[in-house]
């Protein structure tokens, strides 16, 4: 299993990690399994958020732990909060009042990550700072991170904060690589010279941020799987099967691969609960392409290079 530095922590972690939104409706055994196998297979980071399921997904992933005889202690728990019904919030006082749902729903006494979910436009960096000093000195929350930030955001927020900002999760896949191509597209009149994010991937990679992947399989917003879909990308299954073939895996360990060849050192955020697949997706972080293969692919999503 393929391991990356999280951040400036020191740590190495599971260039998977193991998406949770989709847990609460899965029978208790299946779950188990599921549990059992991502920790045969070293996928041992756990990504939660409170808004999962409503918070039924922390619930179930505690108490199917605690069936399994799994150690909190081999662990890695990430969980985010931030979005409530109709608005955001980072107000010191929802941050600290989320973190103990979350702990009380995952049943134990710490985060190893606190996450702020979506950019809350009325926040107050001083607030957040706050939350974070309470959140650490009590050993609640270990390490802290931020979802779907631009670069000013999270600089906004270091105004304040003194914690080093571990990750940001982003969405990332071959037909959703907007991070990349406004880097290719620079001073273009084009579609992907278009800059969405404000440089964030080159601004993670310089301050030792890691970029977390969420819906690497997807195009759109939550519009469906891109791997199969021959109406709207046949060019790149196409290559995908083609270089499935050659390196004897899976269209999905191809997509996968994609994303693990970026220098960034990126890690996955792999929503699936079916073992085949997750274990498609850790072939995937076996395999490193040839340059030529990852820019082909790249050309296949329908990108272009000026």
């Amino acid at each position: 299993m393929k391991r990356i530095p999280l951040g400036a922590t020191g740590l190495q972690v599971p260039a998977i990690a193991v998406g949770c939104m989709r847990i609460s409706g899965m029978p208790e055994d299946k779950l188990d399994r599921h549990l059992l196998f991502c920790m045969e297979q070293g996928l041992n980071f756990f990504d939660h958020a409170d808004i999962y399921g409503g918070g039924k997904c922390e619930e179930v992933f505690a108490a199917a732990v605690k069936r399994t005889g799994l150690r909190r202690e081999d662990m890695f728990l990430q969980s985010k909060c931030g979005i409530r019904p109709g608005m955001y919030d980072f107000s010191r006082e929802h941050i600290l009042c989320a973190v103990d749902g979350i702990l009380k729903r995952l049943d134990t006494e710490y985060l190893d990550m606190l996450v702020l979910h979506r950019p809350d436009a009325l926040m107050e960096p001083e607030e957040v700072a706050q939350a974070f000093d309470e959140l650490e000195s009590s050993g609640k929350v270990r390490r802290f991170g931020v979802s779907n930030h631009r670069p000013s955001q999270i600089a906004l927020l270091k105004k304040c904060v003194r914690q080093p900002i571990c990750v940001d999760q982003l969405q990332f896949s071959l037909p959703v690589s907007g991070m990349v191509s406004s880097g290719l597209e620079v001073n273009m009149d084009t579609p992907g010279a278009i800059d969405r994010d404000g440089g964030v991937l080159d601004y993670c990679r310089l301050h030792d941020i890691t970029v977390q992947a969420w819906s690497p399989f997807q195009y759109g917003f939550f519009q469906g799987p891109f791997v199969g879909n021959l109406e709207k990308y046949p060019e790149l299954n196409r290559v995908l099967d083609e270089l499935g073939k050659k390196y004897d895996v899976s269209p999905t360990a191809i997509a996968a691969a994609w994303i693990f060849r970026h220098p960034a050192n990126i890690q996955l955020v792999a929503g699936t609960t079916n073992q085949d697949r997750m274990a498609q997706i850790v072939r995937g972080s076996e395999i490193t392409l040839e340059r030529s293969e990852w820019y082909r692919l790249y050309l296949a999503a329908g990108n272009i290079l000026p």
